[in-house]
């Protein structure tokens, strides 16, 4: 037995689709009420990774976007700021020039959004963003090879950037929607975070199923079985068609609930969006805010 099916054996697990689908339902229908309400709103917004990961992304943008997160603090002075601000390797430098404001800047790298190149790119590419001021780097765990089972490869590569961003934080990239049964999402996860993950991340935002709280609820199950096992905190992010304020509440009520308060922080507990911050201003405002 190899160390992966060991791994495998050690976590396993034994919920169908559907049975994720009712437990996930149940606790949402429990508990969302009693998270609905500004101040969570406001921590929801203190989680945001501030996205552009556009082909048309370009420096006067992302510098625009910077310069109001600089502002953000003056503009609303009892709402806390975003957690950081999230593009592609090539405009990091721009942020970073560009950045007052005291939050992270995070890097998309490793052949994003499909990882379909060559290991020694990634590894390039991760350690080049973080040269260029990135201190969060968000790689896709490819997909294809996981399907194929090829575990230990992909074990091998997580490994292999971590070590190269050094002390960079590390969210590996799930793409949950592609993977399709909650065992591989389960799978995927326990593989992510033996490979040393700082955080997992449900999806790019790049294929037509991104985010559920179905895969947040196994994500976070295991991420708490991870903890029990090994005493190792690792974070969550569901990102990619997180949009609204009551699916931010959804996300929110599922960690609150699967892994404690010792999470709803934004050292634990990210979001990956664009128009997000903007519908949780609303909210928390009243009136339609558009400042993003």
């Amino acid at each position: 037995m190899n160390k992966i099916q060991q791994l495998f054996n050690t976590y396993p697990f034994a919920l169908s689709n559907e049975q994720v689908a009712a437990a996930t339902k149940e606790l949402l229908s429990a508990h969302f009420e009693e998270n609905n309400n500004k101040e969570v709103w406001k921590q929801c917004l203190n989680q945001i990774d501030l996205t552009t990961l556009n082909g048309d992304d370009t420096t006067e943008k992302v510098k625009t976007m910077t310069e109001r997160v600089n502002a953000f603090a003056e503009r609303f002075e009892d709402i806390p700021n975003v957690a950081a601000i999230c593009v592609y390797p090539a405009l990091v430098a721009t942020v970073r020039q560009n950045l007052k404001a005291n939050i992270g800047i995070a890097a998309v790298a490793g052949g994003f959004p499909a990882s379909q190149t060559f290991t020694e790119v990634k590894i390039a590419e991760a350690a080049m963003a973080v040269k260029d001021g990135a201190t969060e780097i968000d790689i896709v765990l490819p997909t294809g090879k996981f399907l194929e089972g090829r575990y230990e490869e992909i074990s091998d590569e997580i490994i292999e950037i971590k070590a190269a961003i050094r002390g960079a934080h590390l969210k590996v990239i799930l793409e949950t929607g592609a993977l399709k049964t909650v065992e591989n999402i389960w799978k995927a996860s326990i593989l992510s975070m033996a490979s040393g993950a700082d955080f997992i991340k449900t999806s790019t935002g790049k294929i037509a199923v991104n985010a559920t709280p179905e895969a947040a609820y196994v994500m976070c199950s295991a991420i708490r079985a991870w903890k029990e096992k090994t005493g190792e905190k690792v974070c969550f992010k569901p990102a990619g068609g997180v949009s609204t304020t009551d699916e931010a509440v959804q996300y929110y009520t599922i960690v609150k609930e699967l892994l404690g308060a010792d999470w709803l922080n934004n050292s634990s507990f990210r979001f990956g969006a664009s128009r997000l911050a903007n519908n949780l201003l609303t909210s928390i405002i009243g009136t339609e805010t558009k400042y993003f």
